[in-house]
């Protein structure tokens, strides 16, 4: 619990919205036969099984308060998956204003609709599955009572951490398109890059593993972000967030109008021009700064009359009608 209270606040100071935990009876999610994942085997050992590594990692009743409490006092917001119906109906009890599914659930007919009619929002993991059993699952939600329009579909790999070239993170909008759903992304690669290019996809929601330390014991540590880390990413979605939230219609920014005179161009003589001389391509330039006649009337102002005397550099003066014949 002193770890997860560390976690708690360096979550917070990082500027995440949510800290998710997870919410289970560990003899209700796994049997005594079931093994373990490669990764599970790497980072704890093969002499246990998942069983027993798992009921290592149960919270108790009483630390999910201590953890709501803290989440609170940290002001960040308390959030937590549930692994199993007794799970579920024990996080509905403390008041959790959304639910997360996570992958290995998707095809959990039984869960899937003791989830449904809750009215709540629903964030559903769809690791190791492919479109027709997210649509399933999509079915199973709505036919229970869930409003599509509050589910947000995570794309998801369940290795830990995702190999680079098995993200694939195209499929997250496409998941989106098909579905008509909001979409997002459950990040398990081991940097922070593709949770970036996820928003900037338009994902809503992103998942992150962190830790305080990647060499603490434990199965997905190696996987996850250290504080400095996540500061750094939730950093870098918040200035995504900010550069996508425009209106999408081209035109000067507020920011750089007054850059438009300094960095274009106008036209000016090139080199001393008499009242009179006709303007030509010899006698003409275009240079900084831009306020004077722009080039693109740069065809109008040749073969017009100088109606005055003038020196290098200085911009040029036209008025309609001085235009010379024959020139």
């Amino acid at each position: 619990m002193g770890v997860a209270r560390k976690l708690v606040k360096a979550a917070a100071d990082a500027g995440a919205d949510l800290v998710k935990f997870q919410t289970f009876t560990a003899s209700k999610i796994a049997s005594a036969n079931a093994p373990k994942a490669a990764y599970q085997q790497t980072s704890t050992g093969t002499d246990e099984s998942q069983l027993e590594m798992v009921r290592k990692l149960e919270l108790s009743r009483e630390d999910h308060y201590d953890l709501m409490q803290e989440c609170k006092e940290c002001g960040i917001g308390f959030f937590s998956t549930g692994f199993d119906i007794d799970s579920l109906d024990f996080l509905f009890e403390l008041g959790i204003d959304r639910v997360k599914i996570p992958s290995g659930e998707i095809t959990n007919l039984p869960l899937l609709r003791h989830v449904a009619g809750r009215g709540l929002p629903i964030i559903l993991s769809t690791g190791m599955a492919n479109l027709g059993e997210i649509e399933s699952a999509v079915d199973v939600l709505e036919d229970g009572g869930a409003d599509r329009e509050d589910l947000t579909i995570l794309h998801c790999n369940t290795e830990y951490p995702t190999p680079m070239h098995d993200v694939n993170l195209r499929a997250m909008a496409n998941i989106g398109r098909a579905l008509g759903t909001s979409h997002g992304y459950s990040d398990h690669t081991a940097g922070i890059e593709v949770s970036i290019a996820a928003v900037a996809l338009g994902a809503s929601v992103i998942e992150k593993h962190f830790t305080l330390d990647r060499t603490l014991p434990g199965p997905d540590h190696a996987a996850s972000l250290e504080p400095e880390e996540l500061r750094a990413m939730v950093r870098s979605i918040r200035n995504i967030e900010a550069a996508m939230s425009g209106d999408g219609i081209k035109r000067p920014s507020p920011s750089e109008v007054g850059n438009r005179s300094i960095v274009r161009k106008s036209i000016v003589a090139a080199c001393p021009i008499s009242k009179g001389e006709a303007f030509t391509v010899k006698n003409l330039t275009t240079k900084r700064p831009g306020d004077g006649v722009s080039p693109m009337r740069w065809d109008a102002v040749i073969g017009q009359v100088a109606q005055k005397n003038y020196v290098p550099d200085e911009m040029i003066e036209i008025s309609s009608g001085n235009r010379r014949e024959g020139v």
